[in-house]
């Protein structure tokens, strides 16, 4: 059998990812069931041939374009560690920039937050370990991901947030809340880049809406009035070149102090307006 040493030099097969080590060193270390850093520690460890032909298996899915996180079940978000799957969206670093804009906002330590289309509930958990005294409510469509959403709440052990089955708004008692956010689908069907990369892995329900991209993001925006409280915040991510559009739309919808947040690529990819008297402005993105 092969050592550690040995196998992290396979990376040169995964010739399509942009990440091929950190993607072999991740599937190497789930199969020994060890961090990054003991792969250096101990290069020299023999894999037995049971794990030699698991981590075969799993180095051969990727060559083949199967998403890391779908193939050893778990994604990091906000320092959470998720269970993820083929129903939803893999948690990505660019929504930590919704999270962290949402905290901005919202200081305060009771707050009734709303996350539309919660996934793998990567948005509403992460809100949820940084303010335990909010009230949190994930909203999501699909059978398996609301089951998927309910199973990291209780791994994480987060009672202050609660998992309800809703297409968007349409399921939701009346009520109000200081804050909703939204990572809809976005991306328009005829996007190129559907073909590539994880994407192609991913539930197309939760990546594309019709109008370019922009269906959804319209319907949160002409429905989420009734659901804020006076002053209360709308946050949706979008797409980097949508920010423009999606502006029109908040405004239009009734918002005001509308705005873009960039990430740090320099990229708009988050925008917010509230539904009732003019907030500060947060801090200009760095």
């Amino acid at each position: 059998m092969a050592s550690v040493k040995d196998n992290i030099a396979r990376w040169g097969e995964l010739t399509h990812s942009e990440s091929a080590r950190l993607d072999t060193e991740i599937l190497l270390g789930h199969i020994l069931a060890r961090g990054r850093a003991w792969l250096y520690t101990w290069p020299e460890y023999q894999l037995t041939p049971a794990q030699q032909s698991a981590f075969d298996g799993l180095l051969a899915r990727r060559r083949r374009g199967e998403p890391v996180a779908h193939l050893t079940g778990k994604r990091e978000f906000w320092s959470l560690r998720l269970k993820v799957d083929a129903s939803t969206l893999i948690p990505r670093p660019d929504t930590e920039l919704l999270v962290e804009t949402a905290l901005a906002l919202c200081p305060q330590e009771k707050v009734r937050a709303l996350d539309l289309g919660t996934g793998s509930g990567a948005i509403a958990l992460a809100l949820a370990a940084e303010r335990p005294g909010w009230q949190i409510i994930a909203a999501e469509r699909s059978g398996t991901a609301l089951a998927l959403a309910e199973e990291n709440r209780r791994n994480l052990g987060f009672h202050n947030v609660e998992i309800h089955r809703s297409d968007w708004f349409a399921q939701l008692p009346p009520q109000r809340f200081a804050l909703i956010v939204s990572n809809p689908p976005y991306i328009d069907s005829a996007d190129p880049h559907l073909q590539q990369g994880d994407v192609r892995f991913e539930p197309r329900s939760a990546l594309v809406a019709g109008r370019r991209g922009l269906a959804d993001i319209e319907h949160i925006a002409a429905c989420a009035g009734d659901y804020l409280e006076v002053g209360g915040w709308l946050l949706v991510e979008h797409g980097w070149q949508q920010a423009a559009r999606v502006r029109k739309i908040f405004t239009a919808a009734g918002f005001i102090d509308v705005q873009s947040r960039r990430d740090y690529c320099r990229r708009e990819r988050i925008t917010l307006g509230t539904r009732g008297r003019i907030q500060p402005q947060l801090p200009a993105s760095t």
